[in-house]
């Protein structure tokens, strides 16, 4: 795993983007402080920009960079949770600018895989992490669903878990300042 890190970890930092295995499926990712980076994420899944995608960060800690005020609710959310959550959380900071969303929120979730852990603290942030497909068509269960499009579009392919059925994408919670609670996706 260490050189799968090692390898992705460059690629993040030169401005790349990587396909790579999370807690829930396969994700596209790119460093979530590089704009450039960002737009290439949205071009190869031929999306609009001003759909929002999911970062991920290693922990607690590294989610107060990223959030001015994190509700106090979102940490009983993530402690209770029994699968992948993503929070949507007000007052984005510190990411690239086409990350953040019109009205100022962004989409986080802290990762219950050890590599994308590893990942997010070794770059000492945030990791863009969207599914890996085209906009509009089926999200892949597994590796060998992913289309050469996607395939051939990124920079470089992690080699973890390429056997995995990942078919379950993270519950997503819109948690507002003003104590307002919303659920996306169940």
């Amino acid at each position: 795993m260490n050189t799968e890190i090692k390898n992705a970890l460059q690629v993040l930092k030169n401005g790349g983007l990587i396909l790579y295995p999370t807690d829930t499926v396969w994700g596209i990712g790119c460093d979530a402080n590089n704009p450039e980076a960002v737009k290439k994420v949205y071009q190869l899944k031929q999306r609009e920009d001003s759909k929002a995608l999911i970062c991920l960060v290693a922990d607690d800690r590294m989610l107060t960079k990223y959030v001015k005020k994190i509700p106090e609710a979102a940490h009983s959310i993530i402690d209770i949770s029994e699968k992948p959550i993503t929070i949507i959380y007000d007052d984005a900071q510190n990411l690239a600018s086409n990350l953040i969303a019109a009205d100022g929120t962004i989409a986080i979730r802290i990762p219950d895989d050890d590599f994308c852990y590893q990942l997010s603290r070794k770059l000492n942030g945030a990791i863009v992490s969207t599914s890996a497909n085209v906009s509009g068509q089926p999200t892949p269960k597994s590796f060998k669903e992913i289309t050469p499009a996607i395939l051939k579009g990124v920079d470089y392919v992690v080699n973890l878990h390429h056997e995995k059925i990942c078919d379950k994408p993270s519950s997503i919670i819109k948690l507002s300042n003003s104590g307002i609670v919303k659920v996306i996706r169940e």
